[in-house]
């Protein structure tokens, strides 16, 4: 049915795959700075994390793609000729794209985490402080457990979003599954077999991760009881 190709997608499938997790760790990273600049009662770093967010937004993915992937060689090679490097150094397109990604959905996720700090009650904190908790353990035992819970429907649109924007890392030579099932498209001359089959692999890595993320949040929510408007 694929040609032979089945396999060679699969590969590609894997790669997009290993590009997605590493892209969402950066984003979550950046995403967790961030919402801690722009949460912050320093004005320049208030206004550090909201320029982030506000320029990274601004730019469309596949500009910010080619900007990271070919201004970057650019960078790069000039600081290499600069120190006496004469060889050309090319950046490698997964860790580019992984970048770029991370970079883009971290500025996504800076806006989600706020919402979801700025959501819990700051009687929380001050009930931890009251138990005789450091700032630490206020923190990580009260506030994050709680900003997961209420960041996990944002959090869980952002990664279905960077899941399918995976695909645009091929127009920088990246063989992802797209870059697969173009080259196997162009092969043999049947562009809607494999372009369907990537469509079908993106769907049921869309749809695990739902379900995944589905028992994520219910765990996080356990003992919340819904109102009822």
């Amino acid at each position: 049915m694929l040609y032979g190709y089945g396999s060679t997608i699969l590969d590609g499938a894997w790669l997009t795959l290993l590009l997605a997790l590493s892209s969402i760790l950066l984003a979550i990273t950046l995403g967790l700075i961030g919402a801690a600049l722009r949460l912050s009662r320093i004005k320049w770093m208030a206004l550090l994390g909201e320029g982030y967010a506000t320029i990274v937004r601004g730019i469309p993915d596949l500009v910010l793609i080619l900007l990271v992937f070919y201004g970057g060689q650019q960078v790069v090679n000039l600081a290499a000729s600069m120190v006496g490097h004469e060889n050309y150094i090319d950046l490698d397109p997964f860790w580019s794209g992984v970048f770029t990604l991370g970079l883009i959905f971290g500025a996504y996720l800076s806006e989600t985490f706020r919402g979801a700090f700025m959501a819990i009650a700051k009687g929380q904190s001050e009930a931890g402080v009251a138990y005789g908790m450091s700032d630490s353990q206020v923190f990580f035992r009260v506030l994050v457990p709680q900003m997961i819970r209420l960041a996990i429907p944002g959090f869980t649109n952002n990664w279905l979003v960077l899941t399918k924007a995976t695909a645009l890392i091929s127009v920088v030579g990246l063989q992802d599954m797209m870059f697969k099932a173009k080259s196997a498209a162009d092969s043999t001359h049947e562009p809607f077999t494999f372009y369907l089959a990537a469509a079908a692999l993106y769907l049921v890595l869309t749809s695990v991760s739902l379900l995944a993320l589905r028992v994520l949040e219910k765990r996080y929510s356990a003992g919340i009881k819904a109102v009822e408007l």
